[in-house]
């Protein structure tokens, strides 16, 4: 979940208040209480708020989209983890990314000129392949950090007409997934645990799971401004920490809505099942990105999913919007698993 438009994360158990907070994401009614607070702007279209992936602020003829997010969790591919990131929060509106900035926060130790050479060249590689701009930021070696730390800031611009805020949902929509769950989680985990992996799996099975972040890749920018030129997508979410099943409560919370997921028709990837099952992980909790949660009019959905096929983007329609009332539920034969609350991801467990 991104837990508000300005990506309010929490990592790593920290005192506050004489109280431990666990690794994760915070209480999202903690940070309700805080939102609270916030004094209005009439500019401000869209603001902090519980699964929402960015803010939406009024430039006239048109609307900034703004978004900032860390990686974290791993410091392989870091350049292209940031960009990347961002960049589907941005589209996840029917907004283009355009303008990046970014924070590096580097360790005293292992830190040298061609570690930040590479995340440089990582990030330029991942900009111009998205058509954005590197247009700023801050660099630093601090005590602070034991490994390399990004944050990057994006931002897009949309038309009022065309941005998509999660306000049209309605009863009966679709719900679609692309690609599969958990292309993120995998990759990092391969990147973590190499070395065990690698007495584990064949080497093509390894190399897939390298390759991941690039195909099918953890950027959804393409699937979500193809869909919002369509312009029958009611709401996008972008999956991220505590994977599927945190972006399903996330993207119902922000609409006001519930859901009922069939649980059969979740594509999970062979190399998620893999390691999920060596390492005991549930892949629906698993770090998501580089899938898209879309909801459309039902009568659309299969027409969307044919524009996917074309363009060999696969996508699953995995169930319905239903009233708030019962909840956001993910339906495995005759049980029914309610989701209520926010879990750690499951990368927490072995990381």
């Amino acid at each position: 979940m991104r837990i508000a438009y300005c990506a309010i994360r929490y990592r790593g158990a920290r005192a506050m208040e004489s109280n431990s907070f666990p690794i994760g994401k915070l209480n999202p009614k903690f940070l309700e209480k805080l939102f609270s607070s916030l004094p209005d702007d009439k500019r401000v279209i869209v603001g902090p708020g519980i699964g929402k992936d960015a803010a939406v602020i009024n430039f006239g003829k048109t609307c900034l989209v703004v978004k900032t997010d860390p990686i974290t969790f791993t410091s392989g591919n870091l350049g292209w983890y940031s960009v990347n990131i961002n960049a589907n929060d941005i589209a996840c509106l029917g907004a283009a990314p355009r303008w990046f900035l970014a924070t590096l926060l580097l360790p005293r130790k292992g830190t040298s000129e061609a570690l930040v050479k590479r995340i440089f060249e990582e990030v330029n590689s991942a900009c111009q392949a998205l058509g954005i701009s590197l247009v700023g930021g801050h660099t630093e070696v601090t005590p602070r950090v034991a490994h390399p730390i990004m944050v990057g800031q994006m931002i897009g611009e949309v038309s009022r007409e065309k941005l998509i805020d999660g306000s049209g949902v309605k009863l009966g929509d679709a719900i679609l997934l692309t690609k599969g769950i958990a292309i993120e989680g995998t990759s990092v985990i391969y990147q973590e645990k190499g070395e065990e992996l690698k007495r584990r799996f064949s080497p093509k099975m390894l190399n897939r799971m390298k390759n991941l972040i690039y195909s099918p890749g953890i950027s959804v920018v393409k699937e979500a401004l193809l869909a919002s030129k369509t312009g029958k997508v009611h709401s996008m979410h972008d999956p991220t920490e505590g994977g599927l099943k945190t972006g399903l409560w996330e993207m119902a919370y922000a609409s006001g809505v519930g859901m009922k997921i069939e649980k059969k028709k979740v594509p999970i990837l062979k190399e998620t099942e893999a390691v999920c099952k060596l390492y005991g992980l549930d892949p629906l909790g698993l770090l998501a990105s580089g899938a898209l949660l879309l909801i459309t009019d039902a009568r659309q959905a299969e027409k969307l999913c044919q524009i996917y096929e074309k363009e060999e983007i696969t996508c699953s329609v995995i169930g319905e919007v239903v009233s708030r009332e019962k909840g956001v539920k993910i339906v495995e034969g005759k049980e029914e698993l309610s989701l209520s609350q926010f879990n750690q991801d499951e990368l927490s467990k072995i990381l």
